[in-house]
């Protein structure tokens, strides 16, 4: 197949890429690019592990094809922390024990930065929706709750 020229704007970084136009946001993201810290885990967007942020809103990179991300800002989990530091969502997860094994954890930090930039106070019904489509196996999500409730 003929690759295609992409454009890219990761972590507000831009990267100028051919790729076969058949790859998904996440497979750009991880075999291209270096950025592993969004996940395939189900490959059916069921999972949110590979959830990044486009547009400042949440998407599952495994369903989105990166041709799709053309003039969009991709924020990764990679993108969240600073020269300063890590943000205060990432420590908050840090702080709370949130992070378990860590397969779900970039997705949940990316849910929950979406729904942070929407709304800097959500109540815990709108924390449970906005990660609702995120699986994790080992917290049972009161930690995570707790975390993206913490600071904000």
């Amino acid at each position: 197949m003929k690759k295609v020229p992409l454009l890219l704007n990761v972590n507000d970084e831009e990267h100028e890429l051919f790729i076969d136009p058949c790859l998904t946001l996440l497979e750009v993201l991880r075999d291209e690019l270096d950025l592993t810290a969004a996940k395939e885990g189900c490959g059916e967007g069921v999972c949110g592990s590979c959830t990044v942020l486009m547009d400042g809103k949440p998407v599952r990179s495994c369903l989105t094809l990166a041709v799709e991300a053309t003039g969009s800002s991709i924020t990764t989990a990679e993108g969240l922390a600073t020269a300063d530091g890590l943000d205060p969502l990432q420590e908050a997860f840090v702080e709370h024990g949130a992070v378990q094994c860590g397969f779900c954890t970039c997705g949940m930090l990316m849910s929950a930065k979406g729904l942070l930039l929407e709304n800097p106070h959500p109540d815990e019904t709108q924390i449970r929706r906005a990660i609702s489509g995120n699986i994790c196996r080992c917290t049972g999500y009161a930690k995570i709750v707790e975390a993206i409730s913490s600071k904000f």
